[in-house]
Formats: structure tokens, C-alpha cells, sequence
């Protein structure tokens, strides 16, 4: 596990770098995005756009994965599709290839035969990242490959990445947009159950380097198996809520009935908003708040299994909330917790995998049992 770990901190450092290259080239990142339609497309948003970055950073992570443990390679699922669609009109399934000069050729039939692009695109999916401090030594879980599967969310908030918008983050503070609320998202989860067991989170613009003025990333991970839990990022002490009452962070489309139950619970001014389901979990678990609740089915199994590792990993947890607000047993009941390896049958597409039931996402179950509190007969 613990040389599973540090592969995935390394090829999410790797995602994070194609993330800033494809960025880095405006006419370029003109070229890369393309509109989703069909089963593919998220219900919630009128334009849902997937790039080309996505593609490459899934098909990345996928193929680093499966040359190391190739007993995971049927078992490594993504957000994106692979096919895409160049200028021409030509379908292309993007792949990485053994060596940089083929992945180059292959990018460079999507990009319309522009090989300056291809080849940089090229070059950062096949360049090693510096190493990594994980502080991953002596980790030991009784667990195989063969038992995992895992989720990846090449680019979570692909909107909020297209768009651009380069804010400042304020140590301590929830910032409710911008570059930084795109992350890299790569979730572990066990085959038998679909608990989640492992969980890395690049942020790739976290922050401008004063030097070169480039942007830098941060990572986080977590693990949480039988009595082994280990987190990067410690429990913020004393708890958020302890120091300026509990607060929770919503999607600004959130039903007006959610916002006004919380309200009465926490007040207007601990109401937060944010973009980006992982990001929004990603401030519950750095203790920027709370909880995050939403009631809507529109996040799916590639946003929420890599930042549930984490919060389990913390004695938090994501769960479904309508099961969670039906449930007799008390708020922290494992059996609503979120799982990864099941379809939802009835569906199609991408709805297979939604969390239908919405989520909320905590750290502290007293925290949990109060929003439920608010929220029963609500929704």
C-alpha cells in the first residue's frame, strides 16, 4: 500500500503539471475544450465541458497504474471518455503511449497536426516530477491491488479551470472560486464493500511561485483500513466550530428550503459557498468548515471517494443524506456512508455512478447530528 501510495502522489503531480501546461498555452486551451452532450453530460450545468487535459491526465494515471500493478488495470475508472473529437471532426482515442514520440503523434491527430503543442503535452506526461515528501515509510495495510479499484477526477471543477480566474487564497479562509478550486482527485476503494480506502488530492494553483511567478501545487493524502488511519493534514485543533460556530459550505444552487434550515441552525453569516464538490470537501477536511451538504444527486464516485479516504482517515465521513436523514441509528451510521463499487443499474451513462441521494460530508458526527437535526422532514 504504501508503494501504491506514493505511485499515486506521483502521477497526480504529473496530472498537475499537464494541468499547468495546457493552461500555460491560451491559443491552445482554446483548442482543448470541448462541450459534453449525451448520457455523458452533467445534468447540472447548462454547458459541462470536458478537455483535453482531462482525457490525458486520466489515460496518464491509468497506464502509470496498470505498467506497476497491471492486476488493478480493469478496475481503474474515470470521469472522462477517452474518445475525442478533433477540429476535423475525426473521433481519436487518446491513449499514453510507451515512449513520448508516439504519445506526441497520437496528440498531435487530435490537435490538427499542431506538433509544437503535442509534443509539450507530450513531454509533461512523460516527464518523472521532482520527488515528493510523503512521509509514506513504515505504512503497512493488509491489503492487495488485487482488492482495490480506484476513481480518478482528472480535473474537478473543470469550469472554474477554464475560466481561469487567478485569486489569492487566504491562509485559514474558504475562497469561494477561482484556479485553486481545481484539483486532481484519485480515490482507492475496496472491490468487495466499496469503502473507500485511499485518497490523494493535488492542488495544482495553489499558489504563485515569488520567483519565477508560476504556479505551484499542494497535495494531500489520506488512509483508512480496519484500525489504521493516517492523514496528511492534521485534525484542526479544537475544531473549527469551537472558535466561530459551526459553518457549512453549499453550492450556490442549493434548494432554498437547505438554506434556510441552516440558517437557523448555524446563522447567515456561517452559510459559505463554494465551487467544486472536492474542493468544498477539501475545505471540511483543512477545518475551513464544517460540513458540507448537498442535496442533489449531481456529484459522482470520481469526486467524492479520493476526499472521503481523507475524512475517514480523520473519524469524519461522506454519506448519502437522504439514507443518512431515514437512518434510525443515530448520525455517524456507517452503513449510509458513500460507497464506490456499485452502478446504479437503472441508469445510464454518467448517472450510473452519481451519488443520487446528494451527500454531506463531515469531520465531527455532534456536527453531523445537527445539520440532520435542521434538515429532518426538510427534504
Amino acid at each position: 500500500m504504501a508503494d501504491l501510495l506514493r505511485l499515486l502522489l506521483r502521477v497526480a503531480e504529473k496530472a498537475a503539471n499537464v494541468a499547468r501546461v495546457c493552461r500555460q498555452e491560451a491559443p491552445l486551451f482554446q483548442l482543448l475544450v470541448q462541450e459534453k452532450t449525451g448520457d455523458d453530460k452533467n445534468k447540472k450545468f447548462v454547458q459541462d465541458f470536458k478537455t483535453l487535459a482531462d482525457v490525458v491526465i486520466q489515460e496518464m494515471i491509468r497506464h502509470d497504474v496498470g505498467v506497476q500493478f497491471p492486476e488493478m488495470a480493469g478496475f481503474i475508472h474515470g470521469e472522462e471518455s477517452n474518445k475525442f473529437e478533433n477540429g476535423l471532426g475525426e473521433s481519436v482515442i487518446v491513449t499514453v503511449c510507451s515512449t513520448e514520440e508516439e504519445t506526441a503523434a497520437l496528440l498531435a491527430s487530435v490537435l490538427d497536426g499542431d506538433r509544437t503543442a503535442a509534443s509539450l503535452l507530450a513531454g509533461a506526461i512523460h516527464r518523472d516530477p521532482a520527488s515528493i515528501q510523503s512521509n509514506t515509510d513504515g505504512l503497512s495495510v493488509p491489503l492487495s491491488p488485487s482488492e482495490l479499484g480506484i476513481w480518478i477526477d482528472p480535473i474537478d471543477a473543470t469550469s472554474q479551470y477554464i475560466e481561469g480566474r487567478e485569486e489569492v487564497l487566504e491562509e485559514g479562509h474558504l475562497s469561494p472560486s477561482g484556479l485553486h478550486c481545481a484539483l486532481v482527485l484519485i480515490g482507492v476503494y475496496l472491490r468487495s464493500t466499496g469503502e473507500p480506502v485511499m485518497g490523494v488530492i493535488n492542488q495544482p494553483f495553489n499558489h504563485k511561485d515569488p520567483a519565477g511567478g508560476g504556479w505551484k501545487g499542494k497535495h494531500f493524502w489520506g488512509v483508512s483500513y480496519g484500525g489504521t488511519n493516517i492523514c496528511s493534514i492534521s485534525p484542526p485543533k479544537g475544531g473549527a466550530e469551537g472558535q466561530r460556530g459551526l459553518s457549512v459550505v453549499l453550492s450556490s444552487s442549493e434548494k432554498q428550503v437547505v438554506k434556510e434550515a441552516l440558517t437557523s441552525l448555524c446563522g447567515a453569516d456561517k452559510l459559505v459557498y463554494a465551487s467544486g464538490a472536492g474542493y468544498k470537501i477539501l475545505c471540511v477536511i483543512l477545518g475551513l468548515t464544517d460540513v458540507y451538504v448537498l442535496s442533489e444527486g449531481s456529484t459522482f464516485k470520481w469526486d467524492s471517494c479520493a476526499p472521503h479516504a481523507l475524512l475517514r482517515a480523520l473519524g469524519g465521513g461522506v454519506a448519502d443524506l437522504t439514507r443518512t436523514l431515514q437512518s434510525t441509528c443515530g448520525a455517524q451510521d456507517r452503513r449510509t456512508e458513500l460507497t464506490y463499487h456499485q452502478p446504479a443499474t437503472e441508469c445510464k451513462g454518467a448517472d450510473r455512478w452519481a451519488n443520487r441521494g446528494g451527500l454531506v460530508a463531515y469531520r465531527d458526527s455532534s456536527q453531523l447530528g445537527s445539520v440532520l437535526g435542521v434538515l429532518k422532514g426538510k427534504l
